[in-house]
């Protein structure tokens, strides 16, 4: 999982990374990265709305995109915020299509 200075916690800072970020659009998810010179670990917000399902359904497409992040670290520049939102359809997204996605958008816009 994600270190607590690994997360984007402030309602302010999803604004700022949504409104002014880099904008990568896939099938399940819509990736937004603003790289900061910022002397920090890189820090994931993630947004799941009540459209893409129930509540447990939500939770399960949150803690796969944290575990997606969470190997992805490594690769990911220091300074970077990053903010996935995830779309109805990653309900019935297996956890291989989200990787895919998420690490293909990550590669080309948060690359260290």
């Amino acid at each position: 999982m994600l270190a607590r200075g690994n997360r984007i916690t402030r309602g302010a800072e999803y604004k700022a990374v949504v409104r002014g970020g880099a904008r990568c659009a896939a099938a399940h998810t819509v990736t937004y990265v603003v790289a900061t010179a910022e002397d920090r670990p890189a820090r994931f917000g993630f947004i799941v709305s009540k459209q893409v399902g129930s509540a447990v359904t939500r939770n399960t497409v949150r803690r796969r995109l944290k575990a997606v992040c969470a190997e992805a670290l490594p690769q990911v520049r220091p300074g970077a915020d990053v903010v996935i939102r995830a779309l109805p359809s990653a309900a019935a997204a297996d956890f291989a299509a989200l990787r895919t996605e998420v690490t293909r958008c990550l590669s080309r816009r948060a690359a260290a």
